[in-house]
């Protein structure tokens, strides 16, 4: 089959936890897939400013793109599409957070982390460079948000309770998984999935053209949407039970040797 677009999560699926800039052979089966005519480019929650730096500056990496969970779409280099956050829906996640122990809030001001509620410690503790980053204005942004996570320094379990909490009173956001302990937020309905579908056809791509790696459960609508999906080895349960495809690991370069095949017309990809 013909492959024209490639998308892949960043963190824990070319990124290994801990390290600041993929590996060389992913730069380089980007390249590859380039060269081959393929559409290829990360498909992340960390805003589109902070990418460039984890392919070393490697500006033709992140020509396409899907950032901040599907809110930003950039085609070309240039920002084809983006989605705020209502103000109002954000005041009401900041208010349920505010009363629940341990738990987070922060928004991002491009590339600097505005920390809302929560404590630095439990921030660093799921992204330190959020943490070395952010400041503390313990009040929400006067300006349209783009990109806006909550976290909790409690557990999995208060993480979840918290999600499913703020998916049943806040009615115009959603909040996923992304980690278990830490969560993006996108306007209701809108996700991964919908924004490969939106990047799909504006670059005239069927989605059966399309094949998306992935590793959490942010993916998941992202897997939804695309027959081809693929799930690295370590994913959440969810993930590997939703993606059609399993490779090897992150730290393994199993995607780069995957983009590879691609490049390469072959399908790396069995049972």
């Amino acid at each position: 089959m013909a492959v024209k677009l490639i998308l892949t999560d960043i963190d824990e699926t070319i990124l290994p936890r801990g390290r600041r800039r993929v590996s060389e052979r992913t730069v380089s089966a980007f390249h590859a897939a380039l060269a081959a005519g393929i559409a290829v480019g990360p498909a992340s929650g960390r805003g589109y400013s902070w990418i460039p730096d984890f392919f070393g500056g490697d500006a033709a990496c992140c020509t396409t793109a899907l950032a901040t969970n599907g809110m930003q779409v950039y085609l070309g280099a240039e920002k084809a599409m983006e989605r705020t956050l209502a103000a109002d829906a954000l005041e009401a996640v900041r208010a349920i957070v505010a009363e629940t122990p341990r738990a987070g809030l922060v928004c991002f001001d491009d590339a600097t982390p505005l920390l809302v509620e929560g404590s630095v410690e439990d921030l660093a503790s799921h992204f330190p460079a959020y943490a070395e980053r952010c400041r503390v204005t313990r009040a929400l942004p006067d300006f349209p948000v783009i990109k806006a996570n909550v976290f909790t320094g409690a557990g999995e379990r208060a993480a979840a309770a918290l999600v499913a909490r703020l998916n049943a009173e806040v009615t115009a956001l959603d909040v996923d998984r992304a980690m278990p302990t830490y969560s993006n937020i996108m306007p209701r309905g809108w996700n991964k999935g919908t924004a490969v579908a939106w990047m799909a056809e504006r670059l005239g791509v069927g989605l059966d053209e399309v094949v998306v790696f992935g590793d959490a459960d942010n993916d998941l609508p992202m897997f939804s949407a695309v027959p081809n999906s693929v799930a690295v080895s370590g994913a959440t349960g969810e993930a590997a039970n939703a993606a059609r495809w399993h490779i090897g690991a992150c730290e393994d370069d199993a995607v780069a040797a995957a983009i590879e095949g691609l490049a390469a017309g072959e399908w790396p990809f069995v049972g």
